[in-house]
């Protein structure tokens, strides 16, 4: 019969087999942040933000939540990354941008609203259901600020300022991303700034998304 000094090393998982923790990768304050910045960077350019979003996680400077691990993988990093090239130059191409950021008005929201969703898994559903509508609103309002401005530079007869601006985009969004992983409250703080802005502009933007439509289908009718 074993004695009792040797059983102490074998007491691991049986001491407390009906008890679940969950363990967030990191505290609420950096949850909110995290989920407002990659909202906002995903309604910019989601297949940037993905793909930066692996990358991070694989290099091991951002820890995601368990729910989001599923980013990390090379798959999703090399479809991400593919699909960003392809908008790399979609979206700088004057008339097709038109159509290509009208169809992805239905991708950048439900992918936000579904990273913040995954995101918040550890918290209550009501909480959870909170983060995921704000995560979808907060995509829209980028979505609608990006279209907004375009609806001013698009019509310009040279195409410099066009991509210019579609670069500006990919900068931020990356860029928002990658300080998420080191400073998420500064990288909310940012993307709520440019939130505010579009909030008291919202007639503006309203309009803005209504002609990117009535323009995208006038060019799939031609």
């Amino acid at each position: 019969m074993a004695h009792p000094e040797d059983l102490r090393g074998k007491r691991t998982s049986y001491q407390r087999p009906y008890t679940v923790v969950v363990k967030l990768p990191f505290p609420g304050q950096a949850l909110v942040g995290f989920i407002v910045a990659v909202s906002f960077a995903a309604g910019l350019n989601v297949y940037a933000t993905v793909a930066t979003l692996g990358l991070l996680a694989r290099a091991g400077v951002l820890e995601l939540p368990d729910k989001l691990l599923m980013l990390s993988n090379w798959w999703v990093i090399g479809a991400s990354a593919a699909l960003f090239a392809v908008e790399f130059f979609a979206d700088k191409v004057p008339v097709f941008d038109l159509v290509w950021n009208a169809l992805h008005t239905f991708i950048r929201v439900p992918v936000a609203a579904l990273l913040a969703y995954r995101a918040t898994s550890g918290l209550s559903p009501v909480a959870q259901l909170l983060a995921t509508l704000a995560g979808g609103l907060i995509a829209l309002a980028a979505h609608g600020g990006k279209t907004a401005v375009r609806a001013v530079i698009t019509p310009s007869p040279e195409p410099v300022s066009n991509m210019l601006l579609s670069m500006g985009e990919d900068v931020l969004s990356i860029g928002l991303t990658w300080l998420t992983a080191h400073h998420p409250v500064l990288a909310s703080s940012i993307a709520a700034v440019f939130v505010l802005v579009v909030v008291l502009l919202i007639r503006w933007v309203w309009r803005a998304l209504c002609r990117l439509f009535r323009g995208a289908e006038q060019v799939v009718r031609t």
